[in-house]
Order: C-alpha cells, then structure tokens, then sequence
C-alpha cells in the first residue's frame, strides 16, 4: 500500500507539473520508458534516489517532500516488515501487504471461511485440498508444495485481530457452505465452529453468516467472494480484493469500491445478525454440525434490504 500510495502521488505531481511520461522520461534520463509507469502504478519497489530526481523535476519542497520520501523509505523496507510475522509465502505476502496499515477489513467468502479467521486444521484441510489443482502449475520448491509453511504464513497473519496497539475492525460475511460437512472432517468443522465463536466476541470483530436459504436484495447472486479494505493514513487509497481462482484481481477504482461497497451491505442485511450468528455457531458446534447424520440448520427467506441511493451504481442484479 505503501507503493501504491506513493505512485499515486508521483502521477498527481507530474500531472500538475504538465509533463507527460514521455517528457519526464527525456529530462531525467532514464533509460527505460517502463520505469516511470512501474512507480506510478505501484508495481516496483521504489529506489530512492529514483523519488528524489522526480521530486526534483517536480519542484516538491517541504513537508509534502518529506512525507514522499518517508513513505518510500517504507515501501522499500520489505524486509524489516517480514520479520514481523513468524513464516511467510509468496502466496500469503499479497494478502498481508493488504491487511497491513488497515483500519477496516470487509469480507465476503461464499466457499471456505477466510483465512483470517480459519484454524489451522482447516487452513491445512483447505491447502492440501487445493494441492490437486495448483501443484501440476508450481515451480519447484514453492508454497504450493510445502502445506506446512503455507499453514504457518497463514497463522502469523491472524496476529493482526488481536494486536495490542489498533487492530483493524473486521467483518465477514461467511456462506453457510463454508461449514459445511463438505468442508472438512467432522472434528475440523467443529473446531472451526468453535474458533469463530471466540472470534465473534472480540470488540473488533463482526461476524454474519448467510444461511443457504437467505435471499440477497432482489435475488442477487454475488460472482465471487471479495475484500474491501480501508487505511489507517486517509490519504492511502481504500483497495478492492476479488477473489480469483488462482490470483485475486487488486483495484482502486472509486466505482468498484462503490459496487461492492453496496453488494457487502446487501450481503450484511440478508445475513443473520451478529448476536443470531453467534448463536447459531455455538449451537452448532454443540450439536456436532458436520457430522453424517445431523440436520443442516436453516431459516426462512429473508425480506431484501431498502435500496439505497448508490444502488443504480450497479448493474447486472
């Protein structure tokens, strides 16, 4: 976040200094026309003094040049960052750079509860699930192969829910599917039905599951599931996550944010409440849910929330 804050703000200052890539390119002299596009897209890390020639073109003096130059020395610090957490993977990095600096993180998981949440059985039963589909695709020596550091990556994130200083507050939205029979062993669904229970009693935290019968708005189908995530910093853009099959899809753009702003709240307002949630998971768990045999809970259909003034953003309903 750090990087893309920071590329944006390049882009704001070139704008108003009337250059174009092209133009600053020339005057500074890089070589490489893609250099400028890479820092003003968030996608490199940033060298220093490649920040300093462009505050330079700029004209940027002051407290704004301070902050840049600041927030470049923490988009550089990767390393330091990583020694926060106990493992980390390629794959589990992309979500952590995300949830790091957050002061609210929204999600919507319609197959699998969200690995913030998960306890490391099902994080391991999920993994190694996944293994059939991803392992023929994985270079040699990756996190695909090695469950068991994907495991430990994905516990050193869930440090943030419980953080001494400001964690961020959290909501999920969870399909009932997610816990399913189908989605573990017996004694795994159980002890993730447990796991969220003490979850959902942290003042940070929000949990609701929509139960397989609920009605969205006017039959809405949500495509995927989703993230939403808003900074500490103001000025850091608030970031949509899409969940992909392999890759998730990362984006600023204010009229996505707004889409799936609204989709999230129909999705709150068709799930249970936060207090029903919380004791349909203990009951739940007490009654061995999962286990072969047990009745699936579920409840009648749920009337659609009033639309709201953002709702024509939307379309394909």
């Amino acid at each position: 976040m750090r990087r893309r804050r920071l590329g944006l703000e390049l882009r704001r200052l070139r704008e108003t200094a009337r250059l174009t890539g092209d133009q600053v390119i020339e005057q500074i002299g890089w070589a490489s026309a893609s250099k400028l596009s890479r820092l003003e897209n968030g996608r490199s890390r940033p060298d220093p003094r490649d920040v300093r020639d462009l505050l330079e073109l700029y004209g940027v003096t002051g407290p704004l040049r301070d902050e840049l130059e600041a927030i470049t020395r923490e988009a550089g610090d990767v390393r330091s960052w990583l020694r926060s957490y106990r493992a980390m993977t390629p794959r589990q990095r992309s979500f952590a750079e995300l949830e790091a600096g957050c002061a609210d993180i929204r999600e919507y998981s319609p197959f699998v509860v969200p690995g913030l949440l998960q306890t490391r059985e099902y994080a391991r039963t999920r993994i190694v699930s996944f293994r059939p589909l991803g392992s023929h695709t994985a270079d040699a020596g990756s996190d695909v192969d090695d469950p068991e550091t994907e495991v430990e990556a994905r516990m050193s994130r869930q440090s943030l829910l419980v953080r001494d200083v400001a964690p961020p507050r959290y909501s999920a939205v969870l399909e009932e599917s997610a816990l399913s029979r189908r989605a573990g062993p017996p004694e795994v669904v159980r002890a993730q039905l447990n796991q969220l229970c003490k979850l959902a009693t942290l003042p940070n935290v929000t949990l609701q599951v929509l139960t397989r019968d609920a009605r969205v708005a006017n039959w809405y189908m949500p495509h995927t599931g989703f993230s939403l995530y808003r900074f500490a910093d103001p000025q850091d853009p608030e970031t949509l996550a899409i969940e992909g099959h392999s890759t998730n899809q990362v984006l600023n753009d204010r009229d996505e944010l707004d889409r799936y702003t609204v989709v999230f709240e129909w999705l709150q307002a068709a799930a249970m409440t936060p207090e029903d949630t919380l004791s349909w998971l203990a009951e739940m768990a007490g009654r061995g849910y999962g286990e072969p045999g047990r009745p699936t809970p579920s409840r009648g259909p749920v009337t659609p929330p009033t639309q709201r003034r953002r709702t024509e953003r939307l379309t394909g309903q």
